[in-house]
């Protein structure tokens, strides 16, 4: 049961043992009661505890069981007071079977409600271990009477208690069903609440960051002007400031919606402006990238800075997942008569099985510098195109990245008929 805390389900065990404790001891009570002197009195018979047995010590033995169980209760483990019980009665009451027929001409007849308690109660313990252990408990417990005693009337108790547990068994998998449903809203409201969190603190940013941009874009432009011989650079540099500004955009998108502004974009171009910004990072990593076709590619419709900030996101995913240096290969091709690929493989760690859900939720990173943002503005900015994104991964593997663009409907919000990453490697966020 994820998403409950171990306090939690503590408190909500002891309340189901405290409820299952009163019923074992009024019934047990009333049903012997009835059975044993009450309903003698009205059939002629003789009242009273059947011969031979443990006679009222079985009741000893049974009221035993209550300072056993509130010693583990106190001690936090009521976990355990089921299994005590389940064990102390069915022991107890096989003894006393065993002791009042064995051996004797008697006719077998034995039983108590507190046998069916057990099994109807089981899925109130939402245990399936719990439950299939009574369930074999108690049919083992007739078999082997009946084997003992040469008795077939210990079949009728043995077809009762299938029937009962079948019953009982589909209230078992309800309750788990309905549990799995609470715990997956409960996962959604905590994914609202930490993506609610992520559009404060990216308003927050985008409103305290501007203003410095500002000053540094414009004294980017003077230097410009003052050296033209470098003029290339500092393009690049206003550039990124306002790269800058369009990422704070971006994760503002969490807490202000912002539709994409679709032209038709050289992919070639976009990505050749991806590698120029990183190229100097990734020769210091001994990072070297290979491209292939990437010019015979057609254009696309498709937000161009999104799209830029998504390959970046992307292609630094696969740099920090190299920690040793290698190659990173960027390949293109037309496939399905409409559609691009884009695909970036590299020679990175690869990611464990157990995180692949887990790599686009907010602050969610398998980095002691990381952010945990990088991947989930990725997903969003692919949500934004109306496309999809997948991860694939196999651990020491490497990273393939494949996104797929349509490039010939009319409606530009429909070009984006497909666009997948399947991404295997240390998410990089």
């Amino acid at each position: 049961m994820k998403g409950f805390n171990q306090d939690t389900l503590m408190i909500e065990e002891t309340k189901a043992v405290t409820l299952f404790i009163w019923l074992f001891y009024i019934i047990l009570t009333l049903y012997d009661l009835f059975y044993y002197f009450l309903l003698p009195l009205n059939t002629g018979g003789t009242a009273g505890l059947p011969h031979g047995g443990l006679g009222w010590g079985y009741y000893l033995a049974i009221i035993g069981l209550l300072p056993l169980a509130l010693y583990l209760i106190r001690t936090k483990r009521p976990f355990q007071v089921k299994y005590l019980f389940f064990a102390g009665f069915f022991l107890i009451d096989f003894s006393n079977s065993m002791l009042i027929y064995f051996g004797e001409s008697k006719e077998f007849q034995s039983g108590s409600a507190v046998e069916l308690l057990f099994i109807i109660f089981a899925p109130i313990f939402v245990n399936k271990r719990y439950f299939w252990i009574v369930t074999s408990g108690m049919i083992a417990k007739y078999f082997l009477a009946g084997l003992l005693l040469s008795s077939q009337k210990t079949m009728v108790p043995i077809v009762l208690m299938v029937i009962f547990s079948s019953v009982s068994y589909v209230l078992l998998n309800r309750f788990y069903s309905y549990i799995h449903s609470l715990t997956g809203i409960f996962q959604e409201l905590r994914q609202t609440e930490k993506l609610a969190a992520v559009g404060q603190m990216a308003s927050a940013v985008g409103h305290e960051v501007r203003n410095p941009l500002a000053a540094l874009r414009g004294f980017t432009q003077l230097q410009m002007e003052k050296h033209p011989e470098d003029r290339d650079r500092y393009k690049i540099m206003i550039e990124e400031i306002d790269r800058i500004n369009l990422i704070a955009d971006d994760l503002m998108i969490l807490s202000k919606p912002r539709l994409p502004m679709f032209k038709r974009v050289e992919l070639n171009a976009v990505i050749q402006y991806v590698l120029s910004i990183i190229k100097e990072q990734a020769a210091n990593q001994n990072i070297r990238f290979e491209t292939e076709n990437l010019e015979a590619v057609p254009k696309v419709q498709c937000d161009e800075n999104m799209l830029k900030q998504a390959f970046i996101n992307l292609v630094k995913n696969a740099m920090e997942s190299m920690t040793e240096g290698g190659t990173i290969v960027i390949s293109a091709k037309v496939v399905e008569g409409d559609q691009v690929l884009i695909r970036i493989k590299d020679e990175g760690c690869g990611i464990d099985a157990e995180n692949m859900e887990r790599v686009v939720d907010p602050f969610y990173t398998t980095k002691p510098d990381g952010t945990g943002l990088g991947l989930m503005v990725t997903k969003q900015i692919v949500d934004e195109h109306r496309a999809g994104i997948t991860f694939e991964s196999e651990k020491g593997i490497g990273t393939n990245c494949d996104s797929y663009y349509s490039y010939r409907a009319a409606n530009p919000i429909k070009e984006f008929r497909v666009m997948s990453f399947n991404i295997q490697g240390r998410p990089g966020n």
